[in-house]
Parts: C-alpha cells; structure tokens; sequence
C-alpha cells in the first residue's frame, strides 16, 4: 500500500499553493482604511501551518502573535520563520499570554472541540480547521456558547469562497440546468503517513477528505434532509511516522447519499485508498470530480473543490461544453481564518458559515451512524442558502 509521506505533502500542496499565494497576494488597497487589524494566534504548527502562516502573513486585517505547539520545537521554529514574537507549548500559557482577539486551531482534529471550547470560555473568536468538533453536539454547544458569549466561531473548509463555486451556484439558481436531479463528487488519496490520528478515532477519510466534497454539494443544492451511507476499512493496519504500525480505527472508505429535498439526490465517495494518476494535488487534472446534472444541461468542477481549475457546463445539444472559469483569482484553501479576520475588523460577513460546517458535521455523523445501522438517517440542522454573494 502507497502512502502519502509528509514531505510529499508538503511539496505538492507547496507547489500547488505557490501560484495560490501569488494570486491571493493581500494589498492594503484591497483592504481599504479605517480598520483594526485582529490580533491572531495559531495553534498547530504541523504541516497545515505551512500553508496557513504565510497566507496569514500576508493579510493586512492580521497582526500574529503567537504561535503553539506541544512539540515546542516547532512552534520556536514557525515562529522564527515568519516573525511571529511569542512561541508557546501549551494552550494554557498562549492564552493567558500575549492578548489575541482570534484563535486559529489546526492541531489534530480530535482535538478541536476541546481546544476550541477553551479559547471560547478564555473570549477569543475561533477558526477551526475541519472538523470544529467531534460530534454535532459538541459544535452545537460550541456555537451556543460563542453566541452567548458575544463571539463567533467558524469552522473550514472554505470551499464556498472559490469563483468555481460561485459560477456553479449560479448557474443553478438561474436554471440554466433546468431542473437539477443529482450531483456526485469524489475525493481521495492514498492516505497520510505522517500522523496516527487519520486513521485513529475520531479520524477518518469522511472529516478529512470526504467534508469538502459535502461542503460543496451542500453549498450547491441546499442543506440535506436525509442521509444513507456505507462505510468500511479496507486497509486494517498502516505505518505511521510517529506511531509505526497502528490498527486502523476509522472509516478509509465511504459512500454518502444523500436527499436534499425537492426529488434532489447527491452522492458523495472518498477514503484513503485511491489511487489517481494527477498526485494528491491534482496537477494537470482535466477530468472532473464533481458533476451536476438537470434536465437542460449538466455541469462539471475541473480539480478537487479544494483546488479547483474550472468549471465546464453543458447546455446545448450541439454544442460542446464550455470550459469557463478558469482562474482561482483571490481564493485559496487556507484562506478561511483570513476571510474571518476580515469578517472581525470590517464587519464583511462571509459565505463561511457556522451553521454550514455544523451541517456537514452532522452528515458525517448520519453517514457513519447510517454505516452501522443501515437506517436512513434524518439530518435536524440546516443553514441560510443559497449560498451567492
């Protein structure tokens, strides 16, 4: 079994973020005057922070201020490297160290609903990465609290923000497909061979992996009624860098349908067994991973929703689709705790929601519980949509 090995990671979103970077570059003109910059902390200094600190950096609502790690060397060593003034090793001491308006969480993801709870009860705003919890109680709480606190909270990914999305989101609402009757999206690789946390519960491909393509679909045809899904593990054991050979724990293959109501189904695939040709970062990809279909045309995302390279959409019997939006402009993965530093300093609400990423949080819980019982499973939260700026 191939496994994807850090620092193949890193290279590969490292390339793929280059040209992100650059097209996603801040400027003070864009941001305008007459605001305070956010106070940011980030916690997490592992390979996510690669991508997220000097996006960070560059944004002008963002003042960093310190980072955290439980590995202290990599918070000295991140801290080193783009500037930041205060390194920590623990929650504890960032918290009640250097002020901070913003907590950017991108530790483990197990780890989320604790530490995001901490920073909450402490005042601080917070971007999680995905997931913002475990459970979708544990975010419901989550965002009680930061409502009663006066707060907010938010959680990724931030797929939603892409020029993709917004054509594709378009395209629907002004029924250029006519009538939509089904979507499907899939994602996958062949699994990270960094950590033990992927594959140990609370893991798993459907929070990792599987969460963006919900997120999209989600976005596009509107919040979901119901759910059904089959989950598995195909692979029973793999070698972890940190742990060696670990007993896998968590779903590395999944099938998500689901009804979002109106006679509308999607389909949802991913886990850590897939092979692809184009590499984790989907390089050269001309193939789609997402499809739309209706009754007067059909509509396909070019790359991962994460990374996209275009949109081609269908709508004549003769004619060839058309390839359009071919340019991330200013949208890149890592970009969520920007827009929300933004959203802080300006008062500019995002597309990213709370009550989305909740959403997709329970999907994956109705598919994992819809895994087991193989119950239809009924969703009870839901999100302001459509989704258009």
């Amino acid at each position: 079994m191939h496994r994807i090995d850090r620092a193949s990671f890193l290279q590969q979103v490292g390339v793929l973020g280059a040209g992100a970077a650059m097209a996603s570059a801040f400027t003070p003109e864009k941001a305008g005057t007459g605001f305070k910059k956010i106070r940011v902390a980030v916690i997490g200094c592992g390979s996510v922070s690669n991508m997220y600190l000097p996006h960070l950096s560059k944004c002008p609502y963002v003042d960093m201020v310190s980072v955290c790690d439980i590995r202290p060397e990599r918070a000295r060593a991140q801290g080193e490297k783009f500037r930041i003034p205060h390194q920590y090793n623990h929650i504890d001491a960032q918290l009640a160290g250097a002020p901070f308006e913003l907590m950017v969480n991108l530790t483990n993801m197990q780890e989320h609903g604790r530490l995001n709870k901490q920073a909450l009860l402490a005042g601080k705003h917070v971007w999680s990465e995905k997931p913002m919890a475990n459970t979708y109680a544990e975010g419901r709480a989550l965002l009680d609290l930061a409502t009663s606190m006066g707060l907010r909270i938010w959680g990724a990914p931030a797929v939603v923000n892409s020029p993709q999305f917004a054509l594709m989101a378009r395209s629907i609402q002004e029924g250029k497909l006519g009538r939509v009757a089904a979507a499907h999206a899939h994602y996958g690789h062949t699994g990270p061979g960094w950590s033990a946390f992927f594959y140990e519960k609370g893991g798993g491909s459907l929070p990792d992996l599987g969460v963006y393509n919900l997120a999209t679909l989600s976005g596009l045809l509107g919040p979901v009624k119901s759910v059904m899904a089959m989950t598995s593990i195909l692979t029973l054991e793999r070698k972890v860098d940190d742990k060696g050979a670990i007993r896998v724990e968590a779903e590395d293959n999944a099938m998500v349908l689901m009804d979002h109501g109106g006679g509308v189904l999607s389909h949802v695939q991913c886990g850590f067994n897939y092979f692809d040709p184009y590499g984790h970062e989907g390089k050269g990809q001309e193939k789609p991973t997402i499809s739309i279909w209706g009754t007067a045309g059909n509509m396909a995302l070019i790359g991962y929703d994460w990374a996209p390279l275009g949109v081609d959409l269908a709508t004549s019997w003769t004619e060839p689709a058309k390839r359009l939006s071919t340019d991330a402009e200013s949208y890149a993965w890592e970009q969520g705790a920007s827009v929300v530093a933004e959203c802080l300093a300006t008062g500019k609400e995002p597309l990213i929601t709370a009550n989305h990423a909740l959403h997709v949080l329970e999907i994956i819980e109705a598919a994992r519980a819809s895994g087991q019982n193989g119950q239809r499973i009924q969703l009870k939260s839901s999100f302001a949509w459509p989704l258009i700026r």
